[in-house]
C-alpha cells in the first residue's frame, strides 16, 4: 500500500507502519484534503470549499497552512515531497475565483485594506508556489471542472497544467468593472506576450482546454473522468527527469524574473479600480454570487 489519507494519524506506506500525526496536523485542514502516494513522492491535494467554490479567506489560511506545512514535512524528512498535485472535490468546477461577497462588502464598506490584503495573500500563495516553495518541488494543477477568474489566475501558478477536455477557463472581472488582479496580467504577459495577454483579459471570454493547450497554457489533455490517471502518468513518465525539469523552471524564472512585489503592485491597483465600481457593477457582482449559491446547492453541498 503506497498511498494514504493525512487525515488519519497512522497508516502505511511501502509496506511498514509510519507515525503520521505530526504530518496529518501539518497537511490536513478542514477546506484541503491531502493523500501521501509514497512510491511517487507526490503529495495529492484537493479544494472542498465548505461554502461556494471560491477562495473564502479561510480557504486562503489554510492554503498558507498548508504550504508551510509542506515545507516543515520536506525540510524535516517526515515526507520526501517531489510533485506537489492540486485538484477540487466540487463537481464540475475547479473554482470560481475570488470570493465575490467579501469583495463586494468590503466594497460598499470602503475598506480598502481587506481587498489589498485579500489579493495581497493570494498572490502570495500564488508565488510560492510558482517557486516550488523553494525546494526541488513540481506543483500540478489538475483542471477537473471549469477555471474562472481567480481560478483561472490560479491555475497560471503551476509549472504543469493537466486539463480534461470540455472544461472551460475564463476571466470574466470586466463584466462588473473590474480586472484579475491576482496574477493573470502578469503570468499571460510573459507566457503570451503583453499584447495576447491583454487581449485575453480585455475579452472576457470563455476558452476551452484545447484552446489553452494550444496556447500552451494547458500542457496535457485528459478525456472527461481521466485527469488523475494522466497526472499520475505524467509523473511516472517523468520521474527520472525531475531533476532536469525543476532546473528548467529555475531557469525560466532567472530569464524572466516575476518579482513578488510586481504581484503586490497590480493587486494595488486592483483594490483602487474596485473602490471605483458603481452601484450597478456591485449589483452584477451579487447577482454572480447567488448564481455561485445555486450552483453548490444543485452539486448538493
Amino acid at each position: 500500500m503506497t498511498a494514504y489519507d493525512l487525515n488519519l494519524a497512522n497508516d502505511i506506506r511501502d509496506g511498514q507502519t509510519m507515525p503520521l500525526a505530526h504530518a496529518g496536523r501539518a497537511l490536513s485542514f478542514d477546506q484541503l484534503a491531502s493523500r501521501y502516494d509514497g512510491k511517487a513522492q507526490t503529495l495529492w491535494s484537493d479544494m472542498r470549499p465548505r461554502a461556494r467554490p471560491s477562495f473564502n479567506p479561510d480557504l486562503l489560511g489554510d492554503f498558507e497552512r498548508w504550504q508551510d506545512g509542506i515545507v516543515q514535512a520536506v525540510d524535516t524528512g517526515m515526507l520526501p515531497i517531489r510533485y506537489l498535485v492540486l485538484g477540487s472535490r466540487f463537481p464540475g468546477v475547479f473554482s470560481l475565483g475570488g470570493d465575490l461577497e467579501h469583495f463586494a462588502q468590503a466594497i460598499r464598506d470602503r475598506n480598502r485594506d481587506a481587498l489589498a490584503g485579500y489579493g495581497h495573500r493570494c498572490v502570495r500563495i500564488l508565488y510560492r508556489n510558482m517557486r516550488g516553495l523553494e525546494r526541488p518541488i513540481i506543483t500540478i494543477g489538475l483542471v477537473e471542472g471549469d477555471a474562472l477568474g481567480g481560478g483561472f489566475e490560479a491555475l497560471l501558478s503551476f509549472h504543469v497544467v493537466i486539463a480534461e477536455r470540455g472544461t472551460s477557463f475564463g476571466l470574466p472581472e470586466t463584466m462588473f468593472g473590474l480586472f484579475p488582479g491576482m496574477g493573470a496580467h502578469c503570468f499571460l504577459s510573459r507566457r503570451l506576450g503583453a499584447a495576447r495577454a491583454e487581449r485575453m483579459i480585455l475579452s472576457g471570454r470563455t476558452y476551452s482546454a484545447d484552446e489553452l493547450y494550444e496556447m500552451g497554457l494547458v500542457h496535457g489533455l485528459a478525456e472527461p473522468g481521466e485527469g488523475r490517471r494522466m497526472v499520475a502518468d505524467y509523473i511516472r513518465q517523468n520521474d527520472r527527469r525531475h531533476s532536469a525539469h525543476c532546473a528548467i523552471y529555475e531557469a525560466s524564472r532567472a530569464v524572466n524574473p516575476l518579482p513578488l512585489d510586481e504581484l503586490e503592485a497590480v493587486v494595488d491597483l486592483w483594490a483602487d479600480a474596485a473602490l471605483r465600481l458603481t452601484d450597478g457593477d456591485l449589483k452584477r457582482m451579487e447577482r454572480l454570487v447567488a448564481a455561485q449559491t445555486r450552483l453548490r446547492e444543485k452539486a448538493g453541498k
